[in-house]
Protein backbone atom coordinates (compact mmCIF):
# COMPACT_ATOMS: atom_id res chain seq x y z
CA UNK A 1 0.00 0.00 0.00
CA UNK A 2 1.54 3.23 -1.00
CA UNK A 3 2.82 5.74 1.62
CA UNK A 4 0.81 8.94 2.61
CA UNK A 5 3.53 11.39 2.37
CA UNK A 6 1.46 14.68 4.06
CA UNK A 7 1.46 13.38 7.21
CA UNK A 8 4.50 13.49 9.84
CA UNK A 9 5.09 10.11 11.98
CA UNK A 10 2.79 11.30 14.42
CA UNK A 11 0.29 12.20 11.76
CA UNK A 12 0.22 15.48 11.88
CA UNK A 13 -0.13 17.71 8.69
CA UNK A 14 3.09 18.15 6.74
CA UNK A 15 4.49 19.37 3.29
CA UNK A 16 6.66 17.09 1.89
CA UNK A 17 10.36 17.55 1.25
CA UNK A 18 11.51 18.20 -2.46
CA UNK A 19 14.29 19.38 -1.77
CA UNK A 20 16.26 16.50 -2.58
CA UNK A 21 14.44 15.10 -5.89
CA UNK A 22 16.03 15.48 -9.10
CA UNK A 23 14.16 18.22 -11.58
CA UNK A 24 12.46 16.43 -14.30
CA UNK A 25 10.15 17.43 -16.92
CA UNK A 26 6.66 17.19 -15.65
CA UNK A 27 2.84 17.28 -17.03
CA UNK A 28 -0.27 16.80 -16.17
CA UNK A 29 -3.44 16.52 -18.17
CA UNK A 30 -6.96 16.64 -16.56
CA UNK A 31 -10.47 17.00 -18.07
CA UNK A 32 -13.67 17.34 -16.05
CA UNK A 33 -17.24 18.22 -17.53
CA UNK A 34 -19.96 21.14 -16.97
CA UNK A 35 -23.39 19.47 -17.39
CA UNK A 36 -26.23 21.30 -18.43
CA UNK A 37 -30.01 22.61 -19.99
CA UNK A 38 -30.32 22.20 -23.51
CA UNK A 39 -30.97 25.68 -23.48
CA UNK A 40 -27.85 26.81 -22.26
CA UNK A 41 -25.84 24.80 -23.81
CA UNK A 42 -26.66 26.61 -26.87
CA UNK A 43 -26.73 29.90 -25.41
CA UNK A 44 -23.17 29.74 -24.55
CA UNK A 45 -22.14 27.99 -28.77
CA UNK A 46 -23.95 31.09 -29.53
CA UNK A 47 -22.37 33.25 -27.52
CA UNK A 48 -26.10 34.60 -26.10
CA UNK A 49 -24.83 34.61 -22.39
CA UNK A 50 -25.61 38.51 -20.79
CA UNK A 51 -22.17 38.19 -19.35
CA UNK A 52 -20.10 37.75 -21.94
CA UNK A 53 -17.65 34.93 -23.90
CA UNK A 54 -18.44 32.00 -21.38
CA UNK A 55 -15.51 29.84 -23.15
CA UNK A 56 -12.59 32.45 -23.62
CA UNK A 57 -13.70 33.83 -19.80
CA UNK A 58 -13.36 30.11 -18.05
CA UNK A 59 -10.02 29.97 -19.85
CA UNK A 60 -8.38 32.70 -18.67
CA UNK A 61 -10.02 31.69 -15.05
CA UNK A 62 -8.59 28.25 -15.49
CA UNK A 63 -5.09 29.22 -15.76
CA UNK A 64 -4.87 31.71 -13.07
CA UNK A 65 -6.35 29.52 -11.25
CA UNK A 66 -3.23 26.70 -12.02
CA UNK A 67 -0.83 29.16 -10.98
CA UNK A 68 -2.61 30.01 -7.76
CA UNK A 69 -3.12 26.43 -6.91
CA UNK A 70 -0.95 26.92 -3.54
CA UNK A 71 -2.73 29.36 -1.90
CA UNK A 72 -5.76 27.43 -2.19
CA UNK A 73 -4.14 23.22 -1.60
CA UNK A 74 -2.87 23.77 2.13
CA UNK A 75 0.09 21.31 0.99
CA UNK A 76 1.28 22.46 -2.17
CA UNK A 77 4.42 23.66 -3.35
CA UNK A 78 4.27 27.17 -4.99
CA UNK A 79 5.24 26.58 -8.47
CA UNK A 80 6.48 28.54 -11.36
CA UNK A 81 4.74 26.82 -14.08
CA UNK A 82 5.78 26.28 -17.51
CA UNK A 83 2.98 25.94 -19.68
CA UNK A 84 -0.99 25.89 -18.79
CA UNK A 85 -3.87 24.98 -21.93
CA UNK A 86 -7.09 24.89 -21.50
CA UNK A 87 -9.34 23.42 -23.75
CA UNK A 88 -13.12 22.76 -24.48
CA UNK A 89 -15.00 20.17 -26.12
CA UNK A 90 -18.70 20.72 -26.39
CA UNK A 91 -21.17 17.83 -26.77
CA UNK A 92 -24.58 19.65 -28.06
CA UNK A 93 -26.21 15.74 -27.81
CA UNK A 94 -25.14 15.18 -24.16
CA UNK A 95 -25.69 19.29 -23.21
CA UNK A 96 -22.35 18.93 -21.56
CA UNK A 97 -19.25 21.02 -22.44
CA UNK A 98 -15.73 19.03 -20.94
CA UNK A 99 -12.73 20.33 -19.98
CA UNK A 100 -8.75 19.56 -20.54
CA UNK A 101 -6.08 21.57 -18.59
CA UNK A 102 -2.52 20.43 -19.88
CA UNK A 103 -0.07 21.81 -17.50
CA UNK A 104 3.71 21.93 -17.41
CA UNK A 105 7.00 22.45 -15.53
CA UNK A 106 10.74 21.65 -15.16
CA UNK A 107 10.64 20.79 -11.36
CA UNK A 108 10.98 19.08 -8.36
CA UNK A 109 7.53 17.95 -8.22
CA UNK A 110 4.45 17.54 -9.96
CA UNK A 111 1.46 19.61 -11.75
CA UNK A 112 -1.46 17.39 -10.81
CA UNK A 113 -2.85 19.62 -8.38
CA UNK A 114 -2.51 22.49 -10.97
CA UNK A 115 -4.23 20.54 -13.43
CA UNK A 116 -7.35 20.02 -11.46
CA UNK A 117 -7.97 23.54 -9.62
CA UNK A 118 -7.84 24.27 -13.54
CA UNK A 119 -10.49 22.37 -14.79
CA UNK A 120 -12.40 23.66 -11.55
CA UNK A 121 -12.01 26.81 -11.84
CA UNK A 122 -12.76 27.03 -15.37
CA UNK A 123 -15.92 24.72 -14.47
CA UNK A 124 -17.19 26.80 -12.08
CA UNK A 125 -16.98 30.28 -14.37
CA UNK A 126 -19.28 28.74 -16.55
CA UNK A 127 -21.42 27.63 -13.75
CA UNK A 128 -21.09 31.62 -12.43
CA UNK A 129 -21.61 32.98 -15.42
CA UNK A 130 -24.92 30.86 -16.78
CA UNK A 131 -26.25 30.42 -13.11
CA UNK A 132 -28.55 32.62 -14.02
CA UNK A 133 -30.62 30.84 -16.60
CA UNK A 134 -29.77 27.35 -14.57
CA UNK A 135 -28.97 26.86 -11.24
CA UNK A 136 -28.94 23.29 -12.17
CA UNK A 137 -25.69 23.16 -13.70
CA UNK A 138 -23.26 19.94 -12.59
CA UNK A 139 -19.43 20.27 -12.58
CA UNK A 140 -17.79 16.86 -12.04
CA UNK A 141 -15.97 14.41 -13.28
CA UNK A 142 -12.78 15.84 -12.54
CA UNK A 143 -9.68 13.56 -12.82
CA UNK A 144 -6.30 12.72 -13.87
CA UNK A 145 -5.95 11.60 -16.95
CA UNK A 146 -2.22 11.26 -17.68
CA UNK A 147 0.89 12.64 -15.89
CA UNK A 148 4.58 12.07 -16.80
CA UNK A 149 7.61 12.94 -15.24
CA UNK A 150 9.39 12.19 -12.02
CA UNK A 151 10.76 9.27 -9.91
CA UNK A 152 6.82 7.47 -10.25
CA UNK A 153 7.35 8.04 -14.55
CA UNK A 154 4.22 7.81 -16.36
CA UNK A 155 0.53 7.46 -15.36
CA UNK A 156 -2.51 7.07 -17.80
CA UNK A 157 -5.91 6.42 -15.84
CA UNK A 158 -7.74 3.65 -16.84
CA UNK A 159 -11.15 5.06 -17.43
CA UNK A 160 -12.99 6.25 -20.30
CA UNK A 161 -14.39 9.79 -20.10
Amino acid sequence: MAKLTHFDKKGQARMVDVSSKTETLREAIVRGSVFMKPTTFKKIMTGKIAKGDVLSVAKVAGMMAAKKTAEIIPMCHPLNLSYVEINFFPHENKSRIDIEAKVKIKAQTGVEMEGMVAVAAAGLTIYDMCKAIDRGMVVSNIHLVKKTGGKSGTYTANRKG
